[in-house]
């Protein structure tokens, strides 16, 4: 894919016996799952999700550090399947061989599912669509459909699609999912990031973004939470409430066989009505005890899966609403 310029774009509770986050004071020595130094390879399409792991397991227990590293997917198991990294963060779980590979080495690869992400459409306000299907989105994305007129009324011309980066998890899905493993068409560009997608969508009438559902959404309480609050809201049961944001326009999709279209809301991720998603998994080859392993369990555990809940991204453990009624 090419580069497109738009003028300058801005380039639980853990499962080890606690019950509770709160803030560790005793201090302890060595790597052990609450203290220590690990790092994590992660699919750049997760790092807002992953970012908010990290602070807040590292609020409750500041004596371990995890150093996140932001890459494409091919990198992040590059460095899992060569040991420079015990945890990484994908879109697939690990093959058999894979499996093998690690335990011929005498290490033993644990791995989860950890959520459901949804790739977003995503549109400038006054772009008048609202809807496409996954046909009119394959043709988009081929180049046999390149004016918005071609699909509706409009005076916008040509399309433009942006992507983040051409390597990244998203540009792969779009691809077998929608392409059958096919071309790009001319008017596709990776922009370099998931932000400067955003901004191109943002200051460009006619472009079209495909991203990460995480990185429009906003639970209306978290943008100006501080970790510690943060903190606090992954131990209560409260429903987490998800508006996109507002400057841009999120579109609804379609299946070609149906005729209601739905938005990447979570229960429409977790119904399977909006059809464009995918599985998030976090692989560990580090042993029980480790801070790769206490993170590990961190994320795939109760507050863990509600930090993801909050991104507007469906947990892998949808935890339980209790409703009283009068």
């Amino acid at each position: 894919m090419k580069k497109l310029l738009f003028g300058v774009l801005p380039a639980v509770a853990m499962l080890l016996g606690v019950a509770s986050c709160q803030k560790y004071s005793e201090q302890r020595k060595g790597n052990t799952s609450t203290s220590g130094l690990t790092t994590v390879m992660v699919d750049n399409s997760f790092e807002n999700i992953m970012q908010q792991e990290i602070d807040v397991y590292e609020y409750c227990y500041p004596n371990a550090s995890v150093i996140p590293y932001y890459l494409s997917e091919v990198q992040a198991m590059d460095s899992l399947m060569s040991m420079k990294s015990p945890l990484a963060v994908i879109t697939r779980d690990l093959t058999k061989e894979e499996v093998k590979y690690f335990k011929d080495r005498k290490k033993t690869a644990r791995s989860k599912r950890i959520a459901v992400d949804a790739i977003a459409l995503i549109v400038n306000p006054e772009n008048t669509i609202e809807i496409l299907s996954k046909k009119e989105i394959s043709e988009i994305l081929t180049g046999e459909v390149t004016q918005w007129n071609q699909l509706e009324p409009s005076k916008l011309g040509e399309i433009s699609v942006v992507f983040d980066n051409a390597g990244s998890s998203t540009v792969k899905y779009m691809r077998d999912s929608l392409m059958n493993g096919g071309e790009f068409g001319p008017n596709v560009y990776a922009q370099g990031s998931n932000n400067a997608v955003f901004e191109a969508v943002k200051n460009h009438k006619n472009a079209i973004g495909v991203i990460g559902v995480s990185w429009i959404s906003s639970d209306l309480k978290s943008p100006s939470a501080s970790i510690e609050e943060r903190a606090a809201r992954t131990q209560s049961s409260d429903t987490t409430d998800i508006s996109f944001n507002t400057g841009i326009k999120v579109l609804k999709v379609r299946r070609d066989d149906s005729i209601e279209a739905f938005r990447p809301y979570q229960a429409y991720i977790f119904t399977g009505q909006y059809p464009l998603y995918r599985s998030i998994y976090m692989v560990c080859t580090s042993a029980p005890g480790s801070t790769a392993h206490g993170f590990y369990s961190f994320v795939t555990g109760v507050q863990g899966q509600k930090l993801i809940q909050m991104t507007g991204v469906l947990p892998a453990i949808v935890r339980p609403r209790l409703v009283n009624v009068e």
